[in-house]
């Protein structure tokens, strides 16, 4: 997992729209209610989010509609997976271990 995924995300703004992106497509000016900056802005965050593969837009009429793109977020629930497994695996030597020294002390 590239560090540019946890950088991108790090941003409360980013965080937010992808938040609202999650109930499907949005129109920049819908994003803008949603997320209380001025457009500028939005537009400025979308653009990172589409560069960094996060979202997909494409025109429908005069306007152009944002969505998410699934296949980031897969990748980074893949990775959260492999540590979770392994802080799973960390917790069961301990209760092992916390276990053993519990039957020494008897």
């Amino acid at each position: 997992m590239h560090t540019a995924v946890f950088d991108i995300l790090a941003d409360p703004t980013r965080r937010r729209i992808v938040e609202v992106l999650r109930s499907g497509e949005h129109a920049v000016n819908d994003i803008v209610e949603e997320v209380g900056i001025d457009q500028s802005g939005v537009s400025r965050h979308l653009h990172i989010l589409h560069q960094a593969g996060f979202v997909q837009v494409h025109p429908n009429g005069p306007k152009r509609l944002y969505s998410l793109r699934p296949e980031p977020f897969r990748e980074l629930e893949t990775w959260l997976r492999s540590y979770r497994q392994s802080m799973q695996e960390s917790f069961s030597r301990l209760d092992a271990h916390l276990e053993r020294m519990k039957k020494e002390v008897k």
